[in-house]
């Protein structure tokens, strides 16, 4: 009877841990939260991104942020920059953070490593495309981001001005842009195919007319609480 009894519990054991196994794999999702800026905070509950972020709070007159949201940082984070510009990256916060949680960092100095990422984490693919950031004349290197992430396709738009890209990708989730994509692609007849838009990059005093424009339409989600949280279910 006693070898029995532990028989019996072994089996009904494996049977939980599989059931559990089982509903935690029917509920997976992806959930984002908004940073500020073009940053966010992407995670499917194993592994954690970070995109445009950290940045230095308050740059260019753009969002600041609690330093709070430093702290809740997760460890051996994956960080992704689109660019360099202060409103998007921060060499200081950065490199604290890298050194007290560890983590890995991937920009336009390291394109090929980043896409790298393809082979070591599961149902996970990122494309980067050279896209076009001029300020006052002047070119900056930049990159946008289409990644498909157990099967969603989220693309990152970043500061990039011109629709051309993003008008030649097919079958979005979520596109995360600037209103000014928006406002050239209109002006150029270009379609963007994308579920939901998520309209980022605001500054705080733009926040009231964005909230106005596009919080009635459906498929567009202005950007402008901090903190809030967008949810894709798989």
């Amino acid at each position: 009877m006693p070898i029995f009894k532990t028989g019996k519990t072994h089996f009904t054991t494996i049977i939980l841990i599989f059931v559990s196994s089982f509903t935690h794999s029917q509920s997976k999702e992806i959930n984002i939260k908004f940073l500020g800026n073009c940053g966010l905070y992407i995670t499917d509950g194993t592994t954690h991104i970070y995109t445009d972020f950290p940045y230095k709070s308050g740059a260019h007159g753009y969002m600041e942020f609690d330093s709070t949201e430093l702290d809740s940082i997760k460890h051996n984070s994956i960080f992704i920059f689109t660019h360099k510009h202060s409103d998007h990256y921060s060499k200081k916060h950065l490199n604290k953070i890298l050194k007290e949680k560890g983590g890995q960092k991937y920009g336009v100095s390291n394109i090929s490593e980043l896409e790298n990422l393809n082979n070591s984490l599961d149902n996970f693919e990122i494309k980067a495309f050279k896209t076009t950031h001029k300020v006052f004349g002047i070119s900056f290197r930049h990159y946008s981001y289409l990644i498909t992430w157990h099967g969603k396709r989220i693309y990152l738009s970043g500061d990039t001005t011109n629709p051309e890209t993003i008008g030649k990708i097919k079958n979005m989730d979520w596109a995360f842009v600037p209103y000014w994509i928006l406002l050239n692609a209109k002006e150029q007849e270009i379609e963007i195919d994308s579920k939901m838009l998520g309209v980022y990059h605001l500054y705080p005093e733009q926040i009231p007319s964005a909230n106005k424009k596009w919080s009635n339409i459906d498929s567009i989600q202005p950007m402008t609480e901090q903190g809030e949280k967008i949810t894709i279910k798989l």
